[in-house]
């Protein structure tokens, strides 16, 4: 064999491997003859003329996601940027309108998410936005698929995944949200101290109650102790008059007794009138001879007791 036979060998080989070509999973080939669409070929190993045929593009069928940042304004007058992610992906049966009717599919998915968002969120206020964007996702997901359908897609999901208003609105936000937030506080801690207040009144109420009950008590039994030491001293001669003032005198120097164990204690006499001061004396006097009597008289009965 000649060189010229391994040259036409090698040739032909040639042409023979470039007529071989492989689509990969979740792929389609366009195959076109002379210019003109002849078919499309699924994942695996095929054969094409050469010099004839070529593959004319590949369409990925996997789910794709374009991601669309959007300005607009809201019904209040606030500036708003939305940031949408629509899921898209090429129908396996519609891979010829997907490659021949639409030349740049993320330019035309843009384009629809601009327009239904500019006619969407400039008719709710800005805390209708954050509360409804599930509500623009949809109306955008509608809008695709009935505009992109005709070109061999399907619109899978479109999500609002971020809004984002102008900073001085946030802050303006935020600084709401903390007075809100303050306003509670104060309403509960306004209520905790009226609580104690209420509950402290309550106490000292009761404190005041049982004091006096305490009080009311202490003076019965004082008044029923003296109703019981007149009776004594009635019963041995002494007229309530005489016994009154012996039981003045005792309280007095039991008085000046309970004043004398206490070495810081003070003792203030007021100035009274001669006259008065010779009632007075008078009194202790006359209290001191019917205490004296009171004696004589209870020796005297004991006396009587012991001959007896």
């Amino acid at each position: 064999m000649n060189i010229a036979t391994y040259i036409l060998i090698f040739l032909v080989f040639t042409l023979l491997a470039s007529g071989l070509f492989i689509v990969k999973q979740q792929t389609a080939a366009i195959i076109e003859r002379f210019g003109k669409f002849v078919a499309v070929r699924q994942p695996g190993l095929h054969l094409k003329i050469p010099l004839v045929d070529k593959v004319a593009g590949r369409m990925s069928l996997k789910i794709l996601q374009l991601d669309v940042i959007v300005e607009t304004k809201t019904k209040d007058d606030v500036f708003v940027k939305l940031k949408v992610s629509v899921q898209y992906k090429v129908v396996t049966g519609s891979v010829y309108d997907a490659f021949y009717r639409l030349d740049y599919p993320q330019d035309q998915i843009t384009s629809y998410v601009f327009d239904v968002i500019r006619a969407e969120v400039p008719k709710m206020k800005l805390d209708d936005v954050f509360e409804k964007k599930n509500d623009i996702a949809n109306a955008v997901k509608g809008e695709l698929n009935e505009a992109m359908t005709n070109y061999g897609y399907d619109i899978i999901k479109a999500l609002v995944t971020d809004i984002d208003p102008d900073a001085q609105v946030k802050e303006a936000m935020n600084r709401i949200n903390a007075a809100e937030r303050e306003k509670v506080a104060a309403q509960y801690e306004g209520d905790a101290a009226r609580i104690l207040i209420v509950e402290k009144a309550k106490a000292e109420a009761e404190s005041k109650r049982l004091q006096g009950q305490g009080i009311a008590d202490q003076r019965r039994e004082i008044a029923r102790g003296l109703e019981e030491s007149v009776d004594v001293l009635n019963g041995v001669g002494i007229n309530s008059q005489e016994a009154s003032a012996l039981i003045v005198v005792t309280q007095h120097y039991d008085t000046l007794q309970s004043i004398g164990e206490h070495t810081n204690s003070n003792l203030i006499l007021l100035p009274n009138s001669p006259q008065a001061g010779s009632d007075m004396l008078n009194n202790m006097v006359a209290s001191f001879s019917a205490s004296n009597q009171i004696g004589e008289a209870m020796k005297e009965q004991n006396l009587k007791n012991k001959k007896e």
